[in-house]
């Protein structure tokens, strides 16, 4: 039965990050991570496109919050201590040199998630880390003042556990007969299914601000937003996901959305341009950079042909344009995932955390961090933000234990 002083379930982000940390502070400590696939940090490598987005440039604690549903409160204190500045150090005092995009995300200036990857295998190999493959983990319980835990038909022991699984309902459920209670899981961060005739046709099209408002909630947000294959996505969409993941779910993801494509022009601006416009064609002259196809349809939606002219316009055929343009209601049915990012609300209940070092409440030597708790973000890095923060802090209490 081998012993180890800290046992770390989950070789993704939040679990190499924790372990790398503490082998860096306490080199006097036995470390191992399990890993239950062949290779570990696969989310690293697949995010952002094979590029991995890091963390973002939002370097302010309390603005930094702002991008969790769920962990806003809980975080605050955590990325005082920890925050996107300590990763771009963090990452470049140990040889990868990062960019900052101009929306604020940040990669390796490699473009290849590969660089993040082979510096956290290399630091822990140097670091003598132990890093298990093909180690799923059976299950665990408190033995002594430590764990026991159980792999395949092998046992090992350990003075603290650390667990950084992810969205497992298997560890979730031994956790839950340890007493903690977990909220229930739901997709975060998806695309939108529509069927609408208006964006039938235009995949591909973009338009760089929008507001999108999801009926019968609160839940508004604004930015980007792109016309797909299958309906909608983009940022002002993924962070509308993220924001009404339980929502959502409960509504099955039969919903309506209002978009407003144009939204630094009044509805008073439209109307008056039936005398600014004149003989011009309404159909031929799209405004305001909307994309000609996204006016055009648009357009024929709101029952005007495309040989009206501006002046010739209805009341009502001005109204309708006008709702098209600025309330445009589309009903959604059913979601996706938005590429490999697969991310989820739910978790152990971030009442049984200590978010002083991620140690749980209920439990003795017990560490949580990343999505295996019920903290996730939009999209733009904050999710591994979180799972780095929660790995610092994790390695800083147990060292000082």
């Amino acid at each position: 039965m081998d012993q180890f002083d800290v046992v770390i379930v989950g070789g993704g982000a939040a679990g190499f990050f924790s372990a790398i940390n503490l082998a860096e502070m306490r080199p006097d400590l036995r470390i191992v991570v399990l890993e239950q696939s062949k290779e570990a940090l696969s989310k690293v490598r697949i995010s952002g496109g094979g590029r991995c987005n890091v963390t973002h440039a939002c370097f302010d604690p309390k603005t930094l919050t702002e991008y969790y549903p769920r962990g806003q409160k809980e975080l605050l204190g955590p990325f005082h201590k920890f925050d996107c500045k300590s990763t771009l150090a963090w990452f470049e005092e140990r040889g990868v040199a990062l960019k900052i995009e101009d929306d604020g995300r940040v990669f390796p200036t490699s473009d290849d998630s590969a660089s993040i990857v082979n510096c956290l295998l290399k630091r822990a190999k140097t670091l003598n880390v132990q890093v298990l493959y093909h180690s799923k983990v059976k299950n665990f319980h408190p033995y002594g003042n430590g764990w026991k835990i159980e792999i395949s038909e092998t046992i090992i022991n350990a003075n603290h556990l650390v667990i950084t699984t992810g969205s497992s309902p298997f560890i979730w459920n031994i956790l839950k007969t340890l007493g903690h209670q977990i909220v229930e899981a739901v997709p975060s961060l998806f695309t939108f299914h529509c069927t609408d005739a208006r964006i039938k046709g235009l995949q591909g099209l973009s338009l760089p601000y929008v507001t999108l408002k999801i009926s019968g909630s609160t839940i508004e947000t604004e930015g980007p937003i792109l016309i797909t294959h299958s309906g909608l996505s983009g940022p002002a969409v993924l962070k509308a996901s993220a924001w009404g993941a339980l929502f959502l779910s409960k509504l099955k993801y039969q919903f309506s959305i209002i978009i407003d494509w144009m939204p630094g022009v009044s509805e008073e601006e439209i109307g008056s341009l039936k005398s600014v416009m004149g003989i011009k064609s309404v159909f031929s002259n799209a405004l305001y950079n909307v994309p000609t196809r996204l006016w055009k349809s648009l357009v024929l939606s709101s029952n005007i042909t495309e040989s009206t002219r501006w002046a010739d316009m209805s009341k009502d055929q001005s109204l309708a344009l006008i709702q098209n343009l600025k309330n445009c209601s589309l009903e959604i049915h059913g979601k996706s995932t938005f590429k490999e990012e697969f991310v989820t609300a739910g978790g152990v209940d971030l009442k049984e955390v200590d978010f002083k070092n991620f140690k749980s409440k209920l439990m003795p030597n017990l560490y949580l961090a990343g999505e295996v708790i019920n903290v996730d973000a939009v999209t733009g890095g904050f999710n591994f933000q979180a799972a780095w923060t929660g790995g610092y802090l994790i390695a800083h209490g147990i060292a000082q234990s």
